[in-house]
């Protein structure tokens, strides 16, 4: 329901991304990062869970759902996720946009004629929060009024009626009665209950397994939600009651499920394109100037990375999700614990990481090591007085005579096995790639390094293989 703010990305300085795996060093790297998390801020547990490639590489568990008794928390286990609900919302909104039966561009008159200005405000205006309505729940901890059940239609009456917060389009300010409103547009529109909705035409299609709904499967709900006065010790917080999830923050999921979501995204399984690119892009006020937000997202762009995101919160819980469309990345982090930025600094930690093991080497590393790698087998062939002419071309073959052959043995030889073969450098000259290499005999105190020097054709043969002092 209530919004977790994004600490800042741009500190974030990545490679651009190919092929990664779950490798057993970036496992322990991701480990650790959660780990140091969780010791600083106390966050009982954390939910966490990677797409690399549009594949889940990751999704584990860490600490405990539940202190008293304490039952280790699991990555089957679901967790509140808050405002991510949104895009959810946005999504069916999208979806009977493309069956004709509404438009993005549609007054709320259409639907309510009798709230606040409602021949003014637009349904893209409440899914990107440029709408001018209150926000009903900014507070980051429960109050009263929440420990009620409440009723979606009553709240919009009450926080929509009110004079606008600023002319439509021409601010942006979260809320979330616009997506309570949003939600019974589609409840109106579709003629069955939003929850239904939601379930028949977005979640199950997108194949997510044990979603919960807040306003009616809270028992469901296997971790406890915790919260903190203070530094005093962590206790027991409170879920709102029924009522207060409609739209802007009444689902549950693992964080499995939630993965299963963003790959959806990121694959525009559900939508169209057009409509993926309605919700993706950041929407502008009426001044030009932009919210970086989208329809239920953000929307930022960080050192080249675009990132879809958007964090969650409700009684005792706080989620963060980080899609990184481009580069085939996903990142969900789901805790129990509100008011905290736990979730947020692991899924922060967790990205360069990421990134970092989806890097590929640069094209010119990898030629540099096939280089090394080629000189190097050439070389321990030549201290053998051995050779392989069919790397070479005529003129290399013309200089490699049976003299030259003894001489690399002889001289080379005594010096010792070849510990490393270096690139120096390289350029191009005569049509050809030229390299320097520095390569180092024997080992200990008994070491030589001499230069190596080849100049490659571009059909791989070798026009020269010199070396010198």
């Amino acid at each position: 329901m209530r919004l977790k703010p994004l600490i800042s990305l741009a500190f974030f300085a990545f490679a651009a991304t190919g092929h990664a795996q779950m490798t057993p060093e970036l496992r322990a790297s991701i480990d650790a990062a959660a780990q140091k998390v969780m010791a600083e801020t106390g966050v009982p547990s954390a939910t966490v869970g990677v797409v690399v490639n549009d594949k889940v590489v990751l999704n584990t568990a860490y600490g405990f759902a539940r202190l008293s008794p304490r039952v280790p928390a699991t990555a089957s286990m679901a967790y509140p996720i808050g405002s991510i609900s949104k895009q959810f919302t946005a999504t069916a909104v999208l979806l009977l946009a493309e069956e004709g039966k509404l438009s993005l561009d549609d007054t709320v008159s259409k639907f309510f004629p009798e709230l606040t200005r409602a021949n003014e405000v637009t349904i893209r205006e409440l899914l990107s929060h440029t709408s001018g309505y209150e926000d009903y729940a900014p507070q980051d901890y429960t109050i009263p009024l929440w420990t009620k059940a409440g009723n979606p239609l009553d709240l919009v009456h009450e926080w929509a009626e009110k004079p606008l917060d600023f002319d439509p389009g021409t601010e942006w300010q979260y809320s979330n009665t616009n997506f309570v409103l949003a939600a019974l547009i589609v409840q109106k529109v579709s003629g069955m209950p939003f929850a239904e909705f939601l379930k028949k035409h977005v979640i199950e299609p997108a194949d997510l397994n044990y979603v919960l709904n807040l306003n009616t499967d809270q028992a469901k709900v296997e971790p406890t939600g915790y919260m903190r006065n203070a530094l005093a010790p962590i206790r027991p917080a409170q879920l709102e009651a029924p009522g207060w999830y409609f739209g802007d923050g009444d689902l549950a999921m693992p964080v499995g499920s939630l993965l299963t979501w963003d790959i959806s995204i990121m694959e525009r399984k559900l939508l169209k394109p057009a409509s993926y690119d309605e919700m993706e892009t950041a929407v502008k006020l009426k001044n030009g100037k932009d919210t970086r937000y989208g329809l239920g997202v953000s929307i930022f762009t960080r050192d080249g990375h675009r990132y879809i995101e958007h964090s969650g919160e409700v009684g005792g819980f706080v989620a963060e999700n980080m899609i990184l469309p481009d580069d085939k990345i996903a990142i969900a982090v789901l805790t129990n614990q509100e008011a905290g930025s736990a979730a947020s600094q692991i899924a922060r930690a967790i990205v360069p990481l990421v990134l970092a093991s989806a890097a590929p080497a640069k094209p010119e590393d990898t030629a540099a090591a096939a280089a090394e790698a080629q000189a190097k087998t050439i070389l321990e062939g030549l201290t053998a007085g051995k050779i392989d002419r069919s790397l070479f071309t005529a003129n290399c073959n013309f200089y490699f005579s049976p003299e030259a052959i003894g001489d690399f043995k002889s001289s080379l030889a005594p010096l010792g096995p070849i510990t490393s073969v270096s690139q120096r450098g390289e350029q191009l000259r005569g049509g050809m790639t030229f390299r320097a290499f520095s390569v180092k005999f024997g080992s200990g105190d008994k070491t030589k390094t001499v230069t190596l020097t080849t100049y490659t054709m571009p059909d791989g043969k070798l026009e020269q293989f010199l070396i010198e002092p």
